[in-house]
């Protein structure tokens, strides 16, 4: 993960959680520019706005993907910040904690603090189990009849080793024929038998695995496309990547690998 990356777990994170609570992301990142009072512009990494229906107020958040915890610098910095603005709270969103005169400081001042770090263990996976139902179609030829030009004709043995030779010299594969009717049998309805022939007046069949040949007329294929459902299921195993801490409301979110957040309450330790 990089700072970028951190600006966007944290838009997710609180994005997801207001959902319920009536709370919008308004802006983040390079964009999120407010004019303060000073005349000044603050970039503001996430801006967020809350509306109960009555009253709404915005939340400045500031996040620090530091290897290093804030001190009450930072947090004096962000308060100056919102108070520029009219912004009307802060948060602050650490990588490493806050020091303790950083907390006491925004204890003081009204700014929340917010650590949001990656989970040191994967030894709870959440194991969810996905279904799908899929079908295969699968081209299947029943049958290959032939007519020949002369009566004393040759039966072909081996496909592979058949080959055309038309009258213009021109020599084909005996399976491009084949290729060619599974092709079109891909396109008709499954269940149904289809056929297909080919008129190949004056060409030579020629079968080089034992060196024999016949005129042959035409070429008739018949098959059915066959259609296959199966049900699949995989078992996804979701575990947890982030977690957050939040100071003075003793709030402890786990945000999983696939995007799920689970909040459970912390002692008091105030």
């Amino acid at each position: 993960m990089d700072w970028k990356q951190y600006e966007g777990f944290t838009k997710y994170i609180y994005e997801t959680l207001g959902k319920e609570s009536g709370v919008e992301v308004i802006s983040y990142g390079n964009n999120c520019i407010v004019r303060g009072k000073s005349k000044v512009n603050h970039q503001i990494d996430v801006l967020t706005r809350h509306s109960d229906g009555l009253h709404s107020y915005r939340t400045a958040i500031e996040c620090k993907y530091w290897e290093k915890k804030i001190n009450k610098d930072i947090v004096m910095k962000v308060s100056d910040v919102i108070e520029d603005t009219g912004i009307e709270k802060g948060v602050i969103v650490s990588k490493k904690g806050f020091t303790p005169d950083g907390i006491k400081f925004a204890k003081y001042k009204n700014i929340g603090l917010v650590e949001l770090r990656e989970a040191d263990s994967f030894d709870d996976p959440d194991e969810t189990k996905i279904g799908i139902k899929t079908a295969v179609v699968h081209p299947m030829i029943t049958s290959i009849g032939f007519i020949y030009e002369e009566e004393d004709k040759t039966e072909l043995i081996s496909f592979d080793d058949a080959v055309i030779h038309y009258p213009d010299k021109s020599i084909t594969p005996f399976n491009t024929l084949i290729d060619i009717f599974k092709f079109k049998l891909r396109s008709q309805t499954p269940g149904f038998e289809f056929e297909m022939q080919f008129d190949l007046h004056g060409a030579k069949l020629i079968d080089n695995s034992n060196n024999t040949e016949s005129t042959i007329s035409k070429v008739s294929i018949r098959g059915i496309l066959n259609r296959i459902e199966s049900d699949l299921s995989y078992l996804v195993i979701d575990r947890v990547y982030l977690i957050m801490k939040v100071h003075f409301e003793n709030s402890l979110f786990t945000i999983s690998k696939l995007g799920k957040i689970k909040k459970s309450t912390l002692p008091n330790t105030a």
